[in-house]
């Protein structure tokens, strides 16, 4: 599969990062990465005035100049000198899409890299070899340094890499590549970790997901109204004509799709009302998806950008050090979707909440011989415990800033902490929209021999292969995790 510098939708991002096809750059690619790699060793040799990054030090240091024989070392110190994370290991995912963002980035030509360094880290993707890349320890600006830095250390035969399920060392990997250590060049270190793609990982990772979860969510909850018996009239497009957000049309409209040709919500209904977690799932669920798709419009302009420091302008004869690491765009809306997932796990509860109340028909805690079983009770407790442990984690990394580089970083996003805040509130989402499942399946069962839609039976059928129907009290946590489980494997 050939990567050429034309602009890629998240849509195309994901079929090139689910496909087995081996990757490589087009000529045109590099052409350009040679053309900017060039004029930058042309532009050093004649110029002899501070160049941030070429011919200087770095943060606070820029105006420190550096002999011409140490620029190959100030390089190499960079990387091994910001190599300072800690905590848990990012996912092989999350590692995977930041090489395959920084070989789209310096592909641009505009980074002043060689041809041998980008072409290495595509052989480190295609060879599917994933350096250990930790968590902590980037501000989100000036970029994603510290996890940059561990992702391209293998480069120099440094760090370390995950390769058939055991780490070996950098060097090693170069070994099996067939390749020897790089030579950093002047301005290359800087090129390779003054970038966003530990943030743009994240943050390109969790909209797919968010965009699979919204869409399973939005049929569960449609297994969850018939389970409760609720009413089908807040989800008329009529409703909602008179106020089109898109998302509120959109969603009723699945919502309508997800319930058609249901015997139980054609029953005659006693109650003039459901509840707002019922009622209110277009109003809900939609400004989710509104979000998502902001979110989705900000990412990928983040994807198809250069955001490294400086910029190679060759048509201009300039190299301008800039601000194109800042992290504060995807940290505001990796914030932002953080929220609306998070909402979109608290109705979720709600509806679980509901439905093990003991109303509407159904038995107390969906157990049919309640007092003896418990039923769903801890179920509930469980979903109601994530929420919590979502709303605390749904506080802006972006409204924080803390002062480095002896003040002249005095400005960073955070977007580091944004993206791992978002990750594990994506986990805590599928986690609670996997207890609905549950939870409306064993309502559903409640009201046979009704049938519910197609589309929601089918829902209910998948569940029932792994998870029976509760009829004296189990040890839930299984089948609790297999409903998690069964959501991510879904198409």
């Amino acid at each position: 599969m050939i990567i050429t510098t034309n602009h890629l939708s998240l849509d195309d991002l994901k079929q090139i990062f689910n496909s087995s096809a081996q990757l490589q750059l087009s000529e045109d690619c590099f052409f350009r990465i040679e053309r900017s790699r060039n004029y930058l060793d042309q532009f050093s040799g004649k110029n002899r005035a501070p160049i941030y990054g070429v011919n200087t030090g770095f943060g606070s240091l820029c105006n420190t100049i550096i002999d011409d024989d140490d620029l190959s070392t100030l390089q190499k110190n960079l990387l091994i000198s910001h190599a300072c994370g800690m905590g848990s290991e990012a996912p092989s995912e999350i590692v995977r899409l930041m090489l395959l963002l920084k070989v789209l980035g310096l592909s641009k030509g505009f980074s002043g890299v060689q041809k041998i360094t980008v072409e290495t880290l595509l052989d480190f993707y295609n060879h599917k070899m994933t350096p250990v890349v930790y968590e902590q320890g980037s501000l989100g600006a000036s970029g994603d340094l510290a996890p940059l830095s561990h992702l391209c250390l293998p480069l120099l035969g440094l760090g370390f890499v995950r390769y058939n399920n055991q780490i070996i060392s950098g060097q090693e990997a170069l070994d099996i590549l067939g390749k020897k250590p790089i030579v950093l060049k002047s301005k290359e270190g800087l090129a390779l970790i003054n970038g966003t793609q530990f943030m743009s990982a994240y943050a390109v990772y969790n909209t797919w997901r968010a965009e699979s979860l919204l869409e399973k969510s939005t049929v569960i909850a449609a297994m969850s109204l018939d389970g409760y018996d609720g009413r089908p009239e807040p989800f008329l497009h009529s409703l909602h004509a008179v106020r089109p957000h898109q998302g509120q049309i959109v969603i009723s409209e699945k919502m309508r799709d997800a319930f058609s040709g249901s015997q139980i919500i054609e029953q005659p209904k006693t109650h003039v009302q459901d509840p707002y977690s019922f009622r209110c799932i277009p109003q809900v669920h939609g400004a989710t998806w509104d979000t998502l798709q902001y979110v989705k419009k900000i990412v990928e302009i983040e994807v198809n950008a250069v955001t490294d420091n400086p910029v190679v302008l060759v048509d201009e004869d300039k190299v301008i050090s800039g601000g194109h690491f800042h992290g504060q765009p995807l940290s505001m809306v990796m914030g932002f979707l953080t929220q609306a997932m998070a909402e979109l796990g608290s109705i979720s509860e709600r509806r679980t909440y509901k439905l093990i109340g003991g109303q509407r028909n159904l038995p107390a805690f969906l157990t049919p011989n309640p007092g003896l079983n418990s039923g769903f009770m801890i179920v509930q407790y469980t979903a109601a415990s994530i929420v919590s442990q979502n709303k605390q984690w749904s506080m802006p990394a972006v409204v924080d800033t803390i002062d480095s580089s002896n003040g002249q970083e005095d400005h960073v996003s955070m977007g580091a902490n944004a993206a791992t805040q978002l990750n594990r509130v994506m986990d805590n989402v599928q986690k609670l929209i996997g207890i609905e499942w549950l939870t409306a399946a064993q309502a559903l069962d409640f009201r046979r021999p009704l049938q519910s839609s197609s589309v929601v039976e089918k829902y209910h059928k998948l569940l029932r292969e792994k998870v029976p129907f509760i009829l004296v009290d189990q040890y839930m946590s299984p089948y609790m995790n297999e409903a998690y489980q069964l959501l991510e494997s879904l198409s």
